[in-house]
């Protein structure tokens, strides 16, 4: 297990000290320190993390995870309202069937050995996803959708070779955070707000910011209000007219209800699949998508994997296979012109999966019922004494806002579970910023009329 008085690391290759060495050698670098010299001082950590002490068997790794996963408790056993990113959709059996299957479960990204129906389960995925998106390629997932929307945006400023984007500044913060984190030295941001009244962006406001250096507009539809943007169209036709691209993010669960953004004027639309079969599992496991028209301009500036369709050698054979390998950084290297590691294929297939299922009717009803269960949930909540329902007269989907006056949202959550329901989540806990009386409800198909019931007859006890 050691050379020495340096450990060998039982499962990490090559980390005996004598090959480390040779290892550098023939690299031509003195020290392992020489790789992280391109990283800012103010980046390095110079203390020890800290981290409990080591456990010394696997029985204790297990019993430790037990009693953490333990603490958990599952919305199949509490009612909740949270959403906010994660959203608790059925999941049908088929997906986890599909997403377990030994040919499946290690789905990086589907190689050329031992494919096993990898890539044509990808290409199936990514086919379903175009046909409800209205567009033509879409890629292989990212990680996730804050990945996704900050590659688009990166891929408009490429296009349009400009340096601004407009940017609305209703995001969850995490997206935010890793958004200004991808653009910081390439791009600037021009944030606008939605108003207070109507809970959108309007056409005026986004009209007062765009210009010539600006590459992209960004809308997110529904956005974390719940709100569909219905000035999307026109603020498509304002971008256009200047030369600037529109990005749109999107759920896109919700275009059994909503109109797909492609039809509106979006050229780049992105967004996570999590909501399609995949599950919470603690937080949410995660794919990024892009999407565009099949435009070469476009095309090349996915830095992602794509799946397409090719002859073989065998007459009236068509084979699975990757399109423009060449722009990828798998193939240019540090020439890329953006760098992509994992994939969450996975999720892909299950997703695709998930869609399969459904078909056009089942995301259509599916749609359909969750804008009912939405505004049912406004309606009842809003006769809640002590309770307002921000922008009611909006058009909403699956989400929306209230505000507790004179009361905290962290209070009324606590309130409710003890109650044995979970309120949706705080503005600051979303935001980052922003009142802390307000908190973002969830309403999906999973909620019935008298969960909602159920959820009013608590906040109006909780607020009398």
């Amino acid at each position: 297990m050691s050379q020495g008085a340096t450990p060998v690391h039982p499962y990490i290759p090559n980390s005996a000290p004598q090959t480390k060495a040779e290892m550098l050698r023939a690299i031509g670098v003195a020290s392992i320190d020489e790789f992280f010299a391109v990283i800012p001082e103010k980046l390095r950590m110079r203390r020890p993390l800290d981290l409990p002490p080591a456990l010394a068997a696997e029985s204790e790794l297990e019993r430790h995870m037990t009693r953490l996963l333990g603490r958990n408790v599952p919305v199949t056993q509490a009612l909740s309202f949270l959403g906010s990113g994660c959203y608790p959709h059925h999941v049908p059996a088929v997906c986890d069937e599909i997403n377990h299957r030994a040919e499946f479960l290690t789905a990086y990204a589907g190689e050329p050995y031992e494919d096993h129906g990898k890539w044509q389960a990808i290409f199936e995925y990514t086919s379903l996803m175009a046909e409800l998106l209205e567009m033509d390629v879409v890629n292989v997932p990212t990680y996730d959708g804050y990945q996704a929307a900050a590659t688009a945006i990166r891929m408009a400023g490429r296009i349009t070779n400009r340096p601004r984007v407009i940017l609305t500044d209703l995001l969850a913060i995490g997206k935010r955070d890793k958004i200004e984190a991808f653009l910081d030295g390439v791009m600037e941001i021009d944030y606008v707000s939605p108003r207070a009244e109507t809970g959108r962006i309007h056409l005026g406001d986004v009209a007062a910011l765009i210009g010539p250096d600006t590459a992209a507009v960004f809308l997110e539809t529904p956005n974390l209000y719940g709100v569909i943007e219905v000035d999307a169209r026109e603020i498509a036709e304002l971008a256009h007219a200047n030369g600037s691209i529109v990005v749109c993010s999107t759920d896109p669960i919700s275009l059994g209800f909503t109109e797909a953004p492609a039809s509106w004027g979006a050229d780049i639309v992105c967004g996570d699949i999590q909501s399609l079969g995949i599950g919470m599992h603690y937080g949410g496991a995660n794919g990024g998508f892009i999407a565009t028209h099949d435009d070469e301009r476009f095309v090349f500036e996915y830095p992602s994997r794509l799946f397409g369709l090719a002859p073989t050698r065998v007459e009236g054979e068509i084979g699975f296979c990757d399109v423009a390998y060449e722009r990828t950084s798998l193939a240019m290297r540090e020439e890329g012109i953006e760098w992509v590691g994992t994939a969450a294929a996975l999720w892909g297939i299950t997703a695709g999966a998930y869609l399969a299922l459904m078909g056009p009717v089942g995301m259509q009803q599916l749609g359909d019922t969750i804008a009912a269960r939405t505004r049912e949930a406004m309606t009842t909540l809003s006769q809640v004494p002590g309770l307002e329902v921000l922008h009611a007269e909006s058009p909403h989907w699956r989400e929306f806002a209230v505000r507790f006056p004179g009361r905290t949202a962290g209070d009324v959550n606590a309130a409710l579970l003890a109650r044995g329901i979970y309120g949706g989540a705080s503005a600051p806990a979303v935001l980052g910023r922003g009142d802390d009386d307000t908190a973002f409800t969830c309403v999906t198909e999973l909620h019935s009329g008298s969960d909602i019931a159920e959820l009013a007859d608590a906040l109006k006890e909780i607020l009398a």
